[in-house]
């Protein structure tokens, strides 16, 4: 059985998709852009700033399905420039401090809103 999760404190889908969705005992994120939830807008236009306000956003999304990032066992990142890694890799280092999850982090051409970094996750939930 499957269960929509959706915070106000994270910005809302710009398409057809969910914020997440539980499944027993995961929960898959979509890809969260640096939207502050407070103003509609993109949050800053260097890749720190914008990383800082996804990983808010990630946050707040895994507090509304009760869980931490210490449940997060897969992220998936999109950056626009892999020249922004290193700036990038230290604002991620201070969410995912120790035991940091399994990850991904391609480069894209383009993401929505043309911003710099996306990042999806996978969390695991006890019931």
């Amino acid at each position: 059985m499957k269960q929509v999760v959706f915070t106000s404190q994270a910005p809302a889908a710009i398409g057809p998709y969910s914020q997440a969705i539980r499944a027993g005992e995961w929960l898959f994120l979509s890809g969260q852009i640096p939207v502050d939830p407070a103003t509609g807008e993109v949050a800053g236009t260097d890749v720190r700033t914008q990383a800082r306000q996804v990983l808010k956003n990630i946050q707040a999304v895994l507090a509304e399905a009760g869980t931490t990032v210490q449940a997060v066992v897969k992220t998936t990142v999109f950056l626009k420039d892999l020249q922004d890694f290193q700036a990038f890799n230290e604002e991620y280092a201070k969410v995912f401090a120790s035991e940091a999850p399994a990850r991904s982090c391609v480069e894209i051409a383009r993401l929505p809103k043309d911003v710099l970094v996306e990042i999806e996750a996978i969390a695991f939930v006890k019931p």
